[in-house]
């Protein structure tokens, strides 16, 4: 069973953790000032942990210390993941090499990492976003805001949901959504990138966002359309399965070129059917034409879906995953099943001969080939 799943389960409450000299951080006049947690410790989750802690501790609005919750894992030498990440301010396993700050906490106790906090950052593989909700309900301070980092949607019989809806219905919580062409250990590595906030009402607390991760290298903007930036996020990741299956095929620069504008205008059409409110422009950020371009030419998507397309369909995403991401989780694959299932339900498969297509070849019913030959 996935680590992630496993992180819906009933834990035993641990005890709080602390620094790595064991004593835990406090503050003169906390009470007056923003708590910050970090819901994920993978390799997105552990770069934004690295971001906060460093604002935190430079600006006067915010705790200095930031919590993480850590799904807690037994490493190879039989140490706990939590305890290692506390020691050697590192998380060994999903962001080697890379200092987190001194002032990241890892707790691998969720309902006690969250306790305190008034901004919560959720960083998780989608699928797992509504158990780890149905957790959290009445373990929150009731004036705490969020902000989602995921890309994913859920779908219900009543048609999909958002994660950032799904986060606001079951929590009774405001949620922004984080999005852009981040590739993790890029923004790790302090390479220059961009983010942007996607915001609903309050220009308030997008403003917060922004300032709690915005840095010299990850410039982060912020747009009022929450599901403009949030579906942007969402849905690159299947177009970059497509540009895998071109790159496994070695079909060339020119005809991914070709499936990333396609399905850029999938994207927009598929987001603005599901809600007019979406602006135009919100494609032209960074959460939309630069994270396709940024994912298409790299990520775990596109590699993933080229090692696909080279073994002829002949191993599946569950074997490639495995073998080839060291514990992190496809949203690719599992997206476009979802979005399928949204267009199949709806009467629209005809209309989005991409999306409809990269499903299709992922559960097998076409071959890698029929990438191009669907969408001509």
């Amino acid at each position: 069973m996935a680590r992630e799943q496993l992180a819906i389960e009933e834990e035993t409450p641990q005890a709080a953790a602390a620094d790595n000299n064991g004593v835990a951080f406090h503050d003169a006049g906390a009470s007056n000032k923003s708590k910050v947690t970090v819901v994920g410790s993978g390799n997105w989750g552990s770069v934004a942990a690295k971001l906060i802690a460093s604002n935190a501790l430079k600006l006067p609005s915010f705790h200095d210390e930031v919590r993480m919750w850590v799904f807690e894992e037994t490493l190879s030498n039989g140490e706990k993941l939590s305890e290692v990440i506390n020691q050697t301010n590192e998380n060994v396993k999903y962001l080697p090499g890379v200092k987190l700050g001194k002032n990241v906490v890892a707790d691998p106790d969720l309902e006690h990492a969250v306790r305190d906090a008034n901004m919560l950052v959720f960083v998780t593989p989608h699928q797992f976003m509504e158990g780890i909700c149905k957790r959290l309900v009445g373990k929150i301070k009731k004036e705490a805001e969020a902000i989602s980092l995921i890309k994913g949607m859920e779908v219900k019989m009543e048609g999909p949901c958002m994660i950032s809806t799904l986060i606001s219905e079951k929590l009774g919580i405001n949620c922004c959504v984080l999005m852009g062409a981040n590739i993790a250990n890029e923004i790790a590595e302090e390479k220059f990138s961009e983010a942007t906030v996607g915001y609903r009402g309050n220009k308030e607390i997008a403003d917060r966002w922004v300032q709690l991760f915005n840095h010299p290298y990850f410039i982060v903007s912020a747009v009022q359309d929450v599901e403009g930036v949030e579906l942007c996020g969402t849905l690159k990741n299947v177009v970059a399965i497509a540009a895998g299956f071109v790159d496994g095929l070695e079909m060339g620069n020119n005809t991914k070129a070709a499936i990333m504008r396609i399905g850029l205008r999938e994207m927009k059409a598929f987001s603005k059917l599901l809600f007019s409110s979406v602006n135009d422009s919100t494609f032209f950020e960074s959460c939309g034409v630069a994270d396709i371009i940024t994912t298409c030419l790299g990520g775990r998507n596109r590699k993933c879906a080229e090692a696909f397309a080279r073994h002829g369909g002949k191993r599946t995403f569950d074997e490639l995953e495995a073998e080839m991401l060291q514990g992190q989780k496809l949203q690719g694959v599992s997206t476009a099943k979802e979005v399928y299932e949204v267009l199949r339900h709806r009467g629209w498969l005809e209309l989005f001969p991409l999306f409809t297509t990269v499903h299709e070849i992922c559960s097998g019913r076409l071959p890698p080939s029929a990438i191009v030959e669907t969408v001509k």
